[in-house]
């Protein structure tokens, strides 16, 4: 009775509140309708007043309500799925890594880049890069300490801790 008596002038009403969306419009008058149903009780039961006002508040507030929570937050794209986009793996860091360590590598004495070459860059074991290398053993291992060592403040000295 509710519904039939108040539901097409509150419908007319809210669909100017939302600019002429009727599914809006529509939410807002069930929403309407439910809370006066569900406060019955406190609204005179017995018929003696007119709901029309009570509703048309009821109304107006949760349009106004609506339309502050949509403005409030970042508008939403639902037609978008995050599969649809391109996945590329991002090698920056990679690249980054290289650059420092190319940089690091320029500093040292070239003694000590020919070792690091041959043994982590190359995969050569000590006594393989001595022999490529032309060195006694003990010379190759020697180097590869101490190059070490130098490749590891070179690189503190930019920023690389570990």
């Amino acid at each position: 009775m509710l519904y039939e008596e108040h539901a097409g002038p509150l419908l007319m009403f809210v669909l100017r509140l939302t600019g002429g969306d009727r599914q809006r419009a529509e939410d807002i008058v069930q929403e309407t309708l439910l809370r006066a149903w569900r406060n019955a009780h406190r609204l005179g039961a017995q018929g003696q007043q007119s709901l029309r006002p009570w509703l048309v508040t009821v109304a107006r507030r949760i349009a106004i309500d609506d339309h502050r929570s949509v403005s409030a937050r970042p508008p939403e794209t639902y037609d978008r799925e995050l599969e649809s986009f391109p996945s590329t793996a991002d090698d920056t860091d990679r690249v980054l890594q290289l650059m420092t360590v190319t940089d690091a590598l320029r500093t040292l004495s070239q003694s000590h880049r020919e070792i690091l070459v041959e043994t982590y860059f190359r995969g050569k074991t000590v006594p393989e890069a001595a022999e490529v290398l032309g060195l006694p053993l003990g010379t190759a291992k020697s180097r590869v300490y101490y190059a070490l060592r130098a490749l590891r403040t070179a690189l503190q000295q930019r920023g690389v801790t570990e």
